[in-house]
């Protein structure tokens, strides 16, 4: 069994539903520490909800950049434990594959980053640079506590980050078929609609907030926000709840409530996409209070030193040529990205991600880590 089949499994037998850590990172400072890094454990939120931080880092003998390794400890619920055919948090060998709970999301990346790093500073323990890792418990989450608190801790240090590749599960149909190079921004905002509640056969005395919102929701669903770029698709709008009644069939509702959310990338901003959307319901007369939520700016990292060192790394290793793509939902790499210039995100295949009896193909974890290995000895050389 290699070195990164044993970490991630024993990270896989953690019970770290988010936002609990379940030891992960304790296993992960270990092997670091023993390999001459600095382990600094950042902490943060509410007693009640703590979330685990990893900061951990290797100064070379030589001047260099800084090429920081990131993922997450924590997973999602389980869903029903009848439905798993074993249990989520028992790393089974199955069919080749290893089934389990954190397996393709994310503990199969982050136990290959660690070892990777670890491999590397072994080799050759003069590097130039900087090598470090950073792991959070808060991703499936808020995200409020974890690399969000993370990178505002080392901004305020004066940190220098250059560079930074997120274990996040970007393959689709084999191990280095696919590279993200950028992520959307998230967007999303709930619209109250204001009505008179009434009684269904005298609509005069009543004022029903689903007629009045019709109108201007018709022209949102066929607006064409944006045409998108040579990185990004045309921004798009969905709904995601929308309610409205007390369940009587004969009580015309009183208020509406809807919410919908934005995904857009860099020819939009939060502004402009409020801005368009307010002008909608002002024109059309509609009655409601409107409030948002900023999760997350896009980030791109166009072709550069640290897609060259990847690519290299992947086409060494797998034998193929990746597709650079921005899409796919969010990640912390928003967060990275606003302090570190170049952020890529690359990993194992996704099927199976979130879902019951999620795995990971055994055959593909030494390759994970000779990838993340490679891409340090490309970027630090």
């Amino acid at each position: 069994m290699t070195a990164a089949l044993r970490l991630a499994e024993a990270l896989m037998a953690c019970r770290s539903v988010t936002p609990a850590d379940g030891g992960c990172q304790a296993l992960l400072a270990q092997g670091l520490a023993a390999a001459g890094f600095v382990c600094e454990p950042l902490d943060a939120g509410p007693p009640e909800a703590r979330v685990s931080n990893l900061w951990a880092w290797h100064r070379g003998g030589r001047p260099g950049p800084t090429l920081v390794l990131a993922g997450h400890t924590d997973v999602v619920p389980t869903g029903p434990l009848d439905r798993w055919t074993s249990d989520p948090f028992v790393p089974t060998h199955r069919d080749g594959r290893l089934v389990g709970r954190g397996a393709a999301d994310m503990k199969t990346a982050v136990a290959c980053m660690a070892v990777a790093a670890q491999e590397f500073v072994t080799i050759d323990p003069g590097h130039a640079g900087t090598v470090a890792l950073l792991f959070t418990s808060d991703e499936e989450g808020p995200s409020l506590h974890g690399t969000k608190h993370v990178m505002g801790v080392l901004d305020q240090r004066g940190e220098r980050l250059d560079a930074c590749i997120v274990g996040e599960p970007t393959s689709v149909q084999q191990l280095g078929d696919m590279v993200k190079n950028g992520r959307r921004g998230t967007l999303s905002g709930q619209l109250v609609v204001k009505g008179i509640q009434g009684h269904i056969a005298y609509p005069q005395l009543a004022r029903n907030p689903t007629h009045a919102l019709a109108p201007a929701l018709a022209e949102l669903v066929t607006t064409r926000w944006d045409e998108g770029n040579e990185w990004f698709a045309p921004t798009g709008w969905q709904v995601s709840n929308i309610h409205a009644g007390t369940g009587a069939t004969n009580v015309i509702p009183g208020e509406l409530v809807l919410d919908f959310n934005f995904r857009y990338g860099t020819e939009s901003t939060p502004e402009s996409l409020k801005a368009r959307l307010h002008e909608v319901l002002h024109r059309h007369g509609v009655p409601c209070e409107l409030t948002w939520t900023q999760a997350g700016d896009p980030f791109l990292t166009p072709p550069g030193s640290l897609s060259d060192a990847l690519v290299a790394a992947i086409a060494a290793e797998c034998g193929l040529r990746p597709e650079l793509s921005t899409s796919g939902g969010t990640s912390d790499g928003r967060f990275i990205a606003r302090l570190c210039p170049q952020v890529m995100e690359f990993g194992v295949v996704n099927d199976s991600i979130h879902k019951i009896d999620e795995w990971v193909e055994v055959a593909a974890i030494e390759p994970l880590k000779n990838v993340y290995r490679r891409t340090i000895e490309n970027f630090l050389r």
